[in-house]
């Protein structure tokens, strides 16, 4: 992968997926296969991380530095993104208690794409949003002088990368829907849409903090407020990471009608949430839906 292979990739696929579980109700449902849009970053993670290594190359940077749980799905693709521009990667973690475990699948595709892990205590990177409390973290990580790329990778050039995805799909449909861990994506998302279109999110995290976050990221990137956007709370199934066995295999059952490998941490809460809430009549008959596939298993 070279510089210039960081330069926007044609947009992704849009296909109908035919299925009673909408039609019955008149309501058509697209997937926007992001997950196709790059071989080893797929979907929002090529869309947010792809103008911040733009950005670390150009300002000379050798060292990317970045932040997840046990699972982060952000920490894998910042390795990846290292590995395939010959960049050094650090990956601070949540959870300190980790660090004399054996790594899980996740975080050991980031060590295997040459990620240098540093596992700190939860309380300290809750407060790793204070600016004296980030460089004390990069500093203990010994990443100091690295280019920083916030958790989830959402800052104000993301938001650029991902109001790409919703210019893409201006026109296509009514409602725009997107599984959301730190809300950037909905965030450029529902910038990018055309007038009359809505953004839906649907947190895969429990605490309801995600529409103050999505407005300070739209006020940081866009100087304030930037289209119509909207959040569906309650199918987080528990919280992150979490896949009950409902889920499991209404993901499953999803995949098998309609050949598409569900991701089951975010894609497959965004599709039963679209789901339940056609079935509750939240959507007119005559409504198009888009579902924004942004990742694979």
């Amino acid at each position: 992968m070279t510089h210039s292979e960081l330069l926007p990739r044609p947009p992704s696929p849009l296909v109908e997926a035919a299925d009673d579980r909408f039609g019955r109700y008149g309501v058509r449902l697209l997937l926007k296969r992001d997950d196709l849009v790059h071989p080893e970053l797929p979907g929002n993670k090529w869309r947010k991380l792809a103008p911040n290594l733009r950005a670390a190359l150009e300002g000379g940077h050798d060292q990317l530095v970045t932040f997840g749980g046990a699972y982060s799905n952000h920490l894998r693709a910042t390795a990846a993104a290292g590995r395939l521009l010959g960049l050094r990667t650090v990956g601070i973690v949540r959870g300190d208690e980790l660090a004399g475990r054996p790594l899980n699948e996740s975080l050991a595709r980031c060590a295997a794409d040459g990620m240098r892990l540093h596992f700190v205590s939860r309380s300290e990177y809750r407060r790793k949003a204070e600016p004296h409390r980030l460089a004390r973290l990069v500093d203990a990580a010994g990443a100091a002088g690295a280019y920083v790329v916030p958790e989830g990778g959402s800052n104000a050039l993301a938001l650029g990368g991902c109001a790409e995805l919703g210019r893409e799909l201006r026109g296509a449909a009514d409602v725009v829907a997107v599984a959301c861990g730190t809300g950037g994506t909905l965030a450029g998302l529902a910038a990018g849409l055309g007038p009359g279109q809505r953004a839906l999110g649907v947190p895969v995290l429990a605490g309801g903090f995600l529409a103050a976050e999505i407005r300070s990221l739209q006020a940081a990137a866009f100087g304030g407020p930037a289209g119509d956007w909207a959040l569906a709370e309650d199918f987080h199934h528990g919280g992150y990471a979490r896949v009950p066995a409902e889920l499991e295999a209404f993901a499953a059952d999803f995949g098998s009608r309609h050949g598409l490998p569900v991701e089951r941490i975010y894609v497959a809460k965004l599709l039963w949430a679209l789901t339940e809430l056609t079935a509750s009549g939240a959507f007119a008959p005559g409504t198009t839906l888009a579902a924004v596939v942004t990742g694979r298993p």
